[in-house]
């Protein structure tokens, strides 16, 4: 039976990338200069991986960029004041806001920011402990 390890997202600014979900509190080793590939594994022990869309295009020259979402990620907060606090800094920090924060139906405080390739990452916490 196969097991998840690993992750990928392709992105067309490693740097920027990076910047972004360490924002987030992803601990990513600094890449050399010039890299096409940069993980982490998570405590959970799964592999985060970032590639270059020059990387994959070098493997496969026909790959052209999605449009739309490509991948779900979700970063759970200790509270919803913690999904507040860290939507408004990455909206600070000059990342955009896919939905402000916002009480879901579903019992949760949850909000939306966009990378900067624009992969929407929800954060959320419970509403009741």
């Amino acid at each position: 039976m196969a097991t998840l390890n690993a992750i990928g997202i392709v992105v067309s600014d490693m740097s920027k990338a990076l910047a972004f979900y360490r924002l987030l509190g992803i601990e990513i080793p600094e890449p050399e200069a010039g890299e096409d590939h940069v993980e982490t594994t998570l405590s959970s022990g799964v592999r985060l991986m970032w590639d270059t869309e020059a990387l994959v295009l070098s493997f496969d020259p026909e790959w052209t960029r999605p449009t739309g979402s490509r991948i779900g990620l979700a970063f759970e907060c200790a509270s919803p004041a913690e999904v507040n606090a860290l939507h408004a800094h990455a909206v600070a920090s000059g990342y955009w806001s896919h939905k402000d924060p916002w009480d879901a139906f579903w019992g949760q405080r949850y909000a939306q920011l966009c990378d900067p390739d624009g992969t929407v990452v929800d954060l959320f916490a419970a509403l009741t402990p």
